[in-house]
């Protein structure tokens, strides 16, 4: 686990691009579930953008990349934001990984967004609770074990409206028979 001043300064320098480079973000991944669950270790930093502003800003995100000492595959980034998949940055200052996405899992969850003190004194966009658990669910369909745990603190720490909206987005993925195996899980090995 990298300490928090690591993540804190890697996703500053990240998110200011992304600002100055007009694209809409939020933090998605693990960092969710310590935001909304509980915490636990992560060693990357997940985030969301605009894959269409990300296409109209490429040449001067990649331009502020490099400027700022990111490490990047320049043809994988073009890739993914133009087939709306995901790419890496290294920042190696810290030695972190940033996994960017440039699409929306749960479609309009950008338009959801909630602004979360992250590190004291900065806020950034975090996706919501209710779009975490359904994202987290997507991954846990995918295989990840992770998120098994996760979606269950997201979802104990939700308000009684959130838990139906979280039902409700489940049911609509085809998902509801897993989100309740899931939810009906312990969280320790007995």
């Amino acid at each position: 686990m990298f300490p928090v001043e690591v993540f804190q300064n890697t996703l500053s320098r990240c998110t200011l691009i992304l600002k100055r480079a007009g694209i809409r973000f939020h933090l998605t991944g693990g960092i969710t579930g310590t935001a909304y669950g509980e915490p636990r270790m992560t060693q990357d930093i997940d985030l969301v953008i605009d894959a269409k502003q990300a296409v109209g800003a490429l040449d001067l995100l990649l331009e502020q990349f490099k400027q700022t000492g990111f490490l990047f595959d320049e043809p994988s980034v073009r890739r993914a934001v133009d087939s709306g998949g995901l790419f890496q940055l290294l920042d190696p200052i810290e030695a972190l990984k940033l996994d960017i996405y440039a699409r929306e899992l749960i479609p309009g969850e950008l338009d959801r967004s909630t602004n979360l003190e992250i590190f004291e004194g900065e806020w950034l966009p975090v996706v919501s609770r209710v779009d975490a658990a359904a994202s987290k669910l997507i991954w846990i369909n995918k295989g990840s074990h992770k998120s098994r745990r996760d979606l269950r603190a997201i979802y104990r720490n939700a308000s009684q409206d959130e838990k139906l909206q979280m039902e409700q987005l489940a049911e609509s993925l085809g998902l509801r028979v897993l989100f309740i195996q899931v939810l009906a899980e312990p969280d320790e090995l007995g």
